[in-house]
């Protein structure tokens, strides 16, 4: 008979294998969900809010045409989805949002694991579809002006607010991602190739002055939050109505005036998306 003293190395090699046996099983499922393409969890998690900006106007590419979101899968959101596939994505933009729609609607749509969030809105804040529309129907320059300079009044007087309240709700519904705040593009090159026919270049450069004001809004408010704001005029400037290049924004289409003014599948693709990734 063995002693127990010459029984412990045995008893410790014993166990030593189990242990061993044990890790190896326990492994080969990861493995093999590995090869699958399986992930335990997701990298992070994208949540898109916004105005028609953010979604499908100017794409002509809709998931449902008669949605009135108007949601497609060529806008800058759904294409750093696809290119970012390990994330999880919501999409809570929908045309014609307000900041009081994107805090009521959208913002709830956040959770807590959130890592990525753009926004991007203000623009229906100020009124500036009935802008567009009075300078289009309009035959007098100053009406356009007139009525620009109030959507600019209104966007350094009320929207501030609007927009720090909104913020604010994101940072609450989203305590630790990354919050990038979305700005508007000019829609005209002064002197282009456009001439004489359409709006006219005093016009024109109200509605870019428009868009100045609006993007020096966001970009305050977006820094008095913390959010990092992205700019796109850099990018959509030499791609604008009436420039030498391929235009990124829709000009203006009698039958397709909800498509008008808005980017393009080649602004959102050439010029949103690379912005976003970088």
């Amino acid at each position: 008979m063995r002693s127990a003293g010459s029984l412990r190395p045995l008893a410790s090699l014993l166990t030593a294998f189990a242990a061993v046996c044990l890790a190896v099983t326990a492994a080969a499922p990861a493995a093999q969900g590995a090869e699958r393409g399986e992930t335990s969890a997701a990298a992070g998690k994208y949540v898109a809010l916004g105005d028609s900006y953010a979604v499908g106007p100017g794409t002509r590419t809709y998931d449902d045409p008669n949605d009135t979101c108007r949601r497609g899968p060529l806008s800058y959101p759904r294409l750093w989805a696809a290119q970012h596939t390990s994330y999880a994505f919501v999409e809570a933009s929908c045309s014609g949002a307000t900041t009081a729609d994107i805090r009521n609607q959208q913002v709830p749509r956040l959770t807590q694991d959130a890592t990525l969030v753009t926004v991007q809105a203000g623009g229906n804040d100020v009124g500036f579809v009935s802008v567009l529309a009075n300078c289009i129907l309009t035959l007098d320059d100053k009406d356009c002006v007139t009525g620009v300079d109030q959507a600019k009044a209104t966007a350094t007087s009320v929207l501030p607010g609007a927009l720090a309240q909104t913020y604010a709700a994101i940072r609450q519904g989203a305590p630790d991602a990354q919050v990038v705040v979305v700005g508007y593009p000019r829609f005209y090159t002064i002197g282009g190739t456009c001439g004489i026919f359409g709006l006219s270049d005093t016009e024109r450069t109200a509605l870019n002055s428009a868009a100045d004001v609006l993007d020096g809004v966001l970009a305050q408010q977006a820094a008095n939050a913390g959010f990092t704001f992205l700019d796109p005029r850099p990018a959509f400037d030499p791609h604008t109505i009436c420039s030498r290049s391929t235009p990124w924004v829709t000009s203006l289409e009698w039958d397709k005036i909800n498509e008008s003014y808005h980017p393009n599948q080649a602004g959102h693709h050439d010029g949103y998306l690379p912005a976003l990734n970088a």
